[in-house]
């Protein structure tokens, strides 16, 4: 089958539907009993896949899969890990890792010893090589399962209540600036996602990523994602140049999908000029997060001040929601308004919705900007107060 492949001249990786066919030929040519399906299955999986490893990349409740030593290879499913029946040896985890990269045009050296990438199905890829790690090449597959694209399809999942629905696709049909944030897994690149399914179609939306993981439906949408050093060390592109690019690009909302470093001074002068914004962040809590959000400006330049940052994110900010997990799954655990006040170096907020006993209730806080909302002839008092009732 891989002469046939090369014979015909076929890209397995961006043509598999070519390499099915063939691989139905050849086997239906060979195999003559009962092991014709799983024969078919095995040569697809080995030539056009990801060998032993697609099946998991094929099964939708696999939300992450990542192998630790050829012999031990996990996936997660509903944010608890397994480990699976998967054996390799290091030749087959260097050559998976060099197929993976193959479309990325992502390379990975001793020189460069990290690498993330992007699978043709739109799954994140992150390797660490020797000698980073310790003896093995570590390697993580982050599955995007959109279960969610609007706010209402969260509802359904038991992420959020219709309240606290009601209350966001209001805020960002408004064009409050919304930092959503949470730990690893919590489901922040999700909660975006859905939230900008609530945008109206006639805004121009430019997103920025580090690599490729928001998935929108949205009319007028462009995506950009960093790029890393070539063979010569030159032609980078960080997510702060990312940032200052989609500013020239005529948006009417900026996207960051997610703020780790100094682009978050980007974000905020962004924010500061009158553009809304959405981004997410890893914190703890919505109070850590406009901590952090406080902290990370600082990390662009000696000549960065806290007296400038902490006035500046108080003024830009508007809602904070706070992602977590429990037993039950995944949940938002806070979404708190930032009134635009400091007070002794600490900014103001208040919980519009909290936990109550396990469930998101309504909370006294209050969302700024009450006028963005009467502009889009939305009375957001009014609604918090029939949802009280």
């Amino acid at each position: 089958m891989r002469a046939e492949v090369r014979a015909r001249g076929i890209d397995p990786l961006r043509d598999p539907s070519a390499v099915k066919t063939l691989v139905d030929e050849v086997v239906a040519s060979l195999v003559l009993d009962d092991e014709l399906t799983g024969a078919a299955i095995s040569a697809f999986h080995a030539i056009a896949g990801f060998g032993p490893l697609q099946p998991y990349l094929d099964d939708p409740s696999v939300e992450e899969l990542w192998i630790n030593a050829p012999g031990r290879v996990f996936i997660a499913r509903d944010g608890r890990s397994e480990l699976t029946t998967i054996v390799l040896d290091a030749a087959q985890v260097r050559d998976l890792v060099e197929r993976m990269l193959r479309i990325s045009g992502r390379r990975l050296d001793l020189s460069t010893p990290f690498v993330d990438a992007m699978l043709p199905d739109g799954s994140r890829l992150h390797v660490v090589i020797p000698d980073i790690t310790r003896e093995h090449w570590a390697v993580n597959i982050r599955r995007f399962v959109v279960r969610a694209r609007t706010v209402s399809e969260l509802v359904d999942l038991g992420v959020l209540t219709a309240p606290a629905a009601a209350f966001l696709e209001a805020s960002v049909t408004a064009g409050l600036n919304i930092l959503v944030a949470g730990g690893t897994q919590s489901g922040k690149t999700t909660f975006l996602t859905a939230l900008l399914g609530s945008v109206p179609a006639t805004e121009r939306l430019i997103s920025c990523e580090e690599v490729f993981e928001l998935r929108l439906d949205h009319p007028d949408h462009v995506a950009l994602q960093t790029r890393s050093l070539s063979l010569e060390g030159t032609g980078d592109i960080p997510l702060r140049r990312l940032v200052t690019e989609a500013l020239r690009m005529r948006p009417t909302r900026l996207v960051v999908g997610e703020v780790r470093q100094a682009e978050a001074l980007d974000l905020l002068i962004a924010m500061n000029s009158g553009m809304p914004a959405m981004a997410t962040l890893h914190a703890n809590s919505a109070r850590e997060a406009i901590t952090k959000l406080c902290t990370l400006p600082l990390l662009a330049g000696g000549n960065i001040d806290p007296s400038f940052v902490v006035p500046t994110v108080a003024g830009c900010v508007d809602v904070v929601v706070h992602l977590g997990t429990s037993p039950a799954g995944r949940c938002v655990r806070e979404i708190a308004a930032v009134s635009g006040r400091v007070e002794s170096g600490v900014i103001e907020m208040a919980a519009i919705f909290g936990q109550e006993d396990g469930t998101l209730v309504r909370a006294a806080g209050v969302p700024p900007h009450l006028d963005r909302y009467r502009d889009h002839g939305i009375d957001i008092l009014a609604r918090l107060s029939e949802r009280d009732g």
